[in-house]
Parts: C-alpha cells; sequence; structure tokens
C-alpha cells in the first residue's frame, strides 16, 4: 500500500514539515510519486521512519542515524551501547543533580532566614557562588562528609553563624600577616594556620582528617570561586591561594607522618 505525506505524518504524530526536511536530508525518501507529483510512501518506508523517529527519541543527531541505518548491524550495536553508556551517565548527573536540589530546600527550610542587611552582617563581603556550590554538591555528592556538613550548617542559628564567621575573619587576618610578611608556606607558622582552619571545619561542619583537608586546599589553588569562599577578592594578594594549599598540604604530611591513622 501507498501512503500520502498528510496520512503519515498522522501516523507517526509527526509534521508533514519535518517529512520533508527527511527527503531533503537524504535519510528518508518516499519511495514513490503519484501522477500528480506528491510523495507516496511504502510499507517499507513506514518501517525505516519508526526507526528513525525511535533513535531520535534516544538523542541521536540525523546524521549519526543516517551511519547507523546504512551501516552494518555491528556498528548499530556499538552506537546503541554508547548511547545507552551515555544515557545511564545523564540518568545518575540528573539523580546527583536532584539531590543537591532536595539539600539546598532543606537548607532553606531551616528557618534561619537572614535579611540582606543581616546577611551582609553576618557574611561580610564573603559571597557563596551558586553555581561552585551546585558542583560542590554533584561532585562531592556521594561523600559522608559533604552530608554531614550539610547537615550541621542547616542546623546552625544565626548566632552561630556570626561566630563562625568571626573566627574565620580572625584566622584569615592571622594568615594575611603570615603570608605578607613572607613566612614560608610550609614553614611552622602557616602549618599552624592550616591545622587552625581544619580544626574549624571540624568544629563547624565535619569531621576533617588531613587527606580532605588536602583535597579541600585544592580546591582553593584551582578554583577561585572556592577561594572566594574563604578570602574575598578584596583582600586575596597573587599567590595567596597557592600559598594556604601548600601549608595545608606541609601540615597534612606532618599530621599523617606523626599518626598515620589519621589520614585514613
Amino acid at each position: 500500500m501507498s501512503y500520502s505525506v498528510g496520512q503519515v505524518a498522522a501516523f507517526a504524530g509527526v509534521t508533514v514539515r519535518t517529512l520533508h526536511h527527511y527527503d531533503r536530508a537524504g535519510i528518508l525518501s518516499p519511495s514513490g510519486r503519484s501522477h500528480a507529483g506528491y510523495r507516496l510512501y511504502g510499507d517499507a518506508d513506514l518501517a525505516r521512519l519508526q526507526q528513525i523517529l525511535f533513535y531520535r527519541e534516544l538523542g541521536f543527531s540525523l546524521d549519526e542515524i543516517t551511519a547507523i541505518l546504512n551501516g552494518p548491524q555491528a556498528n548499530t550495536l556499538e552506537h546503541l551501547r554508547s548511547r545507552q553508556r551515555e544515557l545511564s551517565e545523564e540518568i545518575a548527573r540528573l539523580q546527583r543533580l536532584a539531590e543537591a536540589a532536595e539539600r539546598a530546600i532543606e537548607v532553606q527550610q531551616t528557618g534561619v532566614s537572614l535579611t540582606s542587611q543581616e546577611r551582609f552582617d553576618v557574611f561580610g563581603e564573603i559571597t557563596f557562588d551558586l553555581s561552585y556550590a551546585t558542583e560542590a554538591q554533584l561532585k562531592w555528592a556521594h561523600s559522608a562528609g559533604q552530608r554531614e556538613a550539610m547537615a550541621r550548617a542547616a542546623a546552625h542559628t544565626k548566632e552561630d553563624w556570626r561566630r563562625l564567621m568571626a573566627e574565620a575573619a580572625a584566622w584569615r587576618g592571622d594568615l594575611l600577616t603570615a603570608f605578607d610578611a613572607d613566612e614560608p608556606g610550609d614553614g611552622e607558622r602557616a602549618m599552624e594556620l592550616a591545622e587552625e582552619h581544619r580544626q574549624y571545619v571540624t568544629r563547624w561542619f565535619t569531621s576533617c582528617p588531613p587527606d580532605m583537608h588536602r583535597r579541600i586546599a585544592d580546591d582553593f589553588a584551582a578554583d577561585p570561586r572556592a577561594f572566594a569562599l574563604v578570602v574575598p577578592p578584596s583582600q586575596q594578594r597573587p599567590g595567596l591561594a597557592a600559598y594556604l594549599c601548600k601549608a595545608v598540604h606541609a601540615n597534612a604530611a606532618r599530621r599523617s607522618h606523626s599518626d598515620p591513622l589519621e589520614d585514613r
């Protein structure tokens, strides 16, 4: 049997324009024409269209679909396996994103609401970049430490935030003094400051063994958004993030050497 372009469009749930586009692209050309020159599709054309729509639903481009339909069976299987891996990864990514959103909702529902003035009074110049926060949630989604940190942060009162930010400001002043005085990054004073920061994280957010502290410091050195959480841009110095990272690594090595179990 033969079907008009309008009939095929109705069968398949696509537009006539889509079928015309498939024809021009060479991926689905009708096998016949009427006496008046109209496109006519046969059963084999409909079977091919069904395959095209199936692969489109999986997210393949028209060029990829053409290669699949015109290629050998082995090539088709490899395309499908590859797409299955991509879809599985995307599903996992979206699941992590959904979990991150759920945790963010939990934080928002804790009742610790701050006005703009209160937020400035508590956090000052320290700003929380939403894009970094989301990436961090995804990166550490399966970390028990991350979950503990989020839960404890959600439980902090306004007064808790004031106290922990005051501690952070005092520590930051000592860090800048040491850096400006050219204290070596792997020197005693710098390592003391690194240890103070590690204890600060443990006290207010989550247990922070040396190995975790190294990863946090690596983020400070690699991502300005992360470093802005501890030193606002107006107080930063060239090389300061790398200096802190070096101090943290030196302190972690010292503590791991003195107590190997602490780094596990």
